[in-house]
């Protein structure tokens, strides 16, 4: 299949895609309010809510967070809680998977991302990712910035397939001792000083350096996304300012494009 006749089956696809995507958040959403866990729509999909009352229309994936404490609380609960047609995927349901980020998984469709591999075998079905978030340290955001960004940069070298040779030991030894390093700075960082005034995902995840305001998110709020309405950041204007800057203002057109190489609804 030629990459045109890919791109044109994917826009066909996009809505189905988008559509199985809001049920998950739906499922995710009834077991966040029936056993009182917070969390909040992030990124995209509250630039999505926030811009156009749901997805934003090339979009193919919804993002939300939750205080890593609340992250564990929810994993713990909803193995149980999810429908049989759900998978929550994390390195400890999935021995294959490699990613710091929980994902609520549909096991009747398949969705590839550019990170994905053949060499593993784990879920690649449609998710809803969940971030999990922590207090930020009250430093310089390009102090952060350059942590974060070195560190997840070494996280994802350091945990990637490889075949071994000279150079990729070399290479794993450097990002190694590196990801070691930036992360006791970072320990040493968040003991000396304040975190009550910050909230961000966690440095492994966070290669942008992100930084959003402690009281841009709390106490959380509600949305409308799409039919329902779901929980987000109670400042969502200074929240996507922290992603986006003027997040109003739509990109060029050859940059409105989703996150999957391929996809397919239902299998």
């Amino acid at each position: 299949m030629s990459s045109n006749n890919i791109e044109r089956y994917k826009t066909l696809q996009l809505r189905k895609v988008q559509l199985k995507q809001l049920t998950i958040l739906k499922e995710i959403d009834r077991i966040c309010k029936k056993h009182h866990i917070e969390y909040w729509l992030d990124g995209g999909s509250l630039l999505g809510a926030v811009r156009h009352k749901g997805f934003i229309p090339w979009d193919d994936d919804i993002d939300i967070a939750m205080k890593a404490s609340d992250l564990k609380r929810f994993e713990a609960i909803a193995k149980d809680e999810l429908p049989k047609w759900l998978f929550l995927q994390n390195r400890h349901t999935d021995p294959y998977c490699k990613e710091n980020i929980t994902k609520i998984r549909d096991l009747n469709s398949l969705y590839i991302e550019y990170s994905d591999t053949f060499y593993q075998s784990y879920e690649m079905g449609i998710f809803v990712d969940i971030f999990p978030m922590v207090p930020y340290p009250s430093v310089s955001r390009g102090l952060v910035k350059k942590i974060c960004r070195g560190y997840s940069v070494a996280y994802s070298i350091t945990n990637k397939p490889k075949r071994i040779s000279f150079n990729t030991l070399f290479e794993f030894l450097y990002f190694y001792l590196k990801e070691i390093f930036l992360g006791i700075v970072w320990k040493i960082i968040c003991v000396i000083k304040p975190n009550d005034t910050f909230f961000s995902n966690i440095i492994k995840q966070n290669g942008y350096g992100i930084m959003h305001r402690t009281k841009d998110i709390f106490p959380i709020s509600t949305i409308t996304f799409e039919d329902a309405t779901f929980s987000a950041p109670c400042n969502p204007d200074g929240y996507l300012k922290d992603l986006y800057g003027n997040y109003m203002q739509l990109p060029p057109e050859e940059k409105r494009k989703g996150h999957a190489v391929f996809y397919i609804a239902d299998l």
